[in-house]
């Protein structure tokens, strides 16, 4: 193992495992209200999101903690990074003090950073001999574009903001 393959490692699993987090508290403090929240913000059905939202931060914080199908863990962030910008943080500046979009940002950035660079020897994507397909430009069209692809759909079909933002 090399010093990038362990930091590679450190990343995958500190960012991953942060997401993973970010969901299982949405569903440890109750869907019913993040789906309220979904529904004040405009994405509707509320409980629908709410369940993708938190199952969807849980499974890519999984996959891309364990290096498995990194790149496509990789476009779940971007794709839920991208909605929460939007829906709440964009209108807020930079600054996450102030509810800005610097952390969705960051999440985002360092996943396609990872899905681009690949997921390092200590991953099941290496294991299972993946690894080499998936990353390169071909990762970063997976990540950023899929994601931004995925947020974009999404929001096109679901998003009606409240009147007067």
């Amino acid at each position: 193992m090399t010093e990038f393959d362990l930091a590679l490692l450190i990343l995958r699993v500190a960012l991953g495992l942060t997401m993973a987090a970010h969901g299982a508290n949405k569903f440890r403090s109750g869907l019913d209200g993040v789906a309220g929240w979904f529904d004040s913000m405009g994405m509707r059905p509320g409980a629908m999101h709410a369940w993708f939202a938190a199952g969807g931060e849980v499974l890519a914080g999984l996959l891309l903690a364990a290096g498995l199908l990194t790149s496509f863990a990789a476009l779940g962030f971007v794709g839920l990074m991208t909605v929460a910008a939007i829906t709440v943080h964009l209108s807020n500046g930079f600054f996450i003090l102030d509810e800005g979009w610097e952390y969705v940002f960051i999440l985002g950035v360092t996943a396609v950073a990872i899905a681009l660079l690949g997921p390092g020897r200590w991953s099941i994507d290496r294991a299972i001999g993946i690894d080499d397909n998936l990353d390169g430009w071909f990762g970063l069209a997976i990540s950023a574009g899929g994601g931004l692809a995925a947020a974009g759909g999404l929001l096109g079909v679901f998003y009606r903001p409240p009147k007067g933002e």
